[in-house]
């Protein structure tokens, strides 16, 4: 299957392994990868800030950038939502990486890969609310319905991957893009509360589908003095 992959420029600036592994993983799972030059922001800033009219000059350079390609991956799912509900000039297909690594590869195993992780990680999944309540990568505790996640079925295909149980596992992060900026102390507050959650439940590493919620949570568990690390998703499911 053929492939392209959208980098959001977060990711792209500070967190250039998350693009490297979700490529080395896509490629490894026999996907043929392209990595369209030109690429900028989704236009997910403006549009956070009440400025949505601004985003146009991003949606025609991602439609430029992505004519032609039937099915673009990225490693965000607040990006994937915006460019979904914002874009309809695009005609591609565009998903988040959980979303297309599950409904459309249908994968029911990870290859082999020589950085495999030995012996027991627990990890934190930190449910990002785009994800979940946008794209429906997991159900939601304030709707009556089954659970499921998407992220989750992933990581437990993870050979030494031990899930923490979380009191609050759909609860927001804080950051909100310009949230973070505009209501500063509560962004941090809500931060540290999900935070804590994870320290309580003895997790080794936070992981999640968009590293824009990780970066926020990274912040507040440096200033802490913490070790626990913070990992994409898409890194896990490579090292394994």
């Amino acid at each position: 299957m053929r492939v392209a992959l959208f980098v959001p420029c977060y990711v792209d600036q500070f967190y250039p392994q998350v693009a490297i592994a979700m490529l080395r993983l896509l490629q490894q799972l026999g996907c043929t990868v392209d990595v369209p030059a030109g690429q900028t922001c989704c236009g997910q800033p403006m549009a956070n800030a009440g400025f949505n009219s601004l985003s146009g000059p991003c949606f025609g350079q991602f439609n430029r950038v992505f004519v032609g390609h039937k099915i673009v991956v990225v490693p965000s799912g607040s990006c994937v939502l915006h460019l979904k509900e914002h874009n309809p000039a695009f005609e591609g297909q565009i998903y988040e990486l959980c979303e297309f690594l599950t409904d459309v590869l249908a994968i029911k195993s990870l290859p082999d890969s020589s950085s495999s992780q030995r012996g027991t990680v627990r990890v934190g999944l930190h449910q990002s609310c785009h994800g979940q309540r946008g794209l429906r990568l997991a159900a939601m505790s304030e709707r009556n319905e089954p659970a499921f996640s998407k992220p989750e079925t992933l990581l437990r295909l993870v050979e030494g991957v031990e899930l923490v149980p979380l009191n609050r596992a759909d609860e927001c992060c804080g950051f909100g893009g310009t949230f973070c900026v505009t209501e500063e102390a509560v962004s941090v507050k809500m931060g540290k509360d999900r935070v804590a959650d994870h320290l309580r439940a003895g997790a080794d590493v936070i992981t999640g589908t968009d590293m824009s919620c990780l970066m926020h949570l990274e912040g507040i568990l440096r200033r802490q003095g913490s070790t626990v690390q913070v990992k994409h998703i898409a890194e896990i499911l490579y090292e394994c």
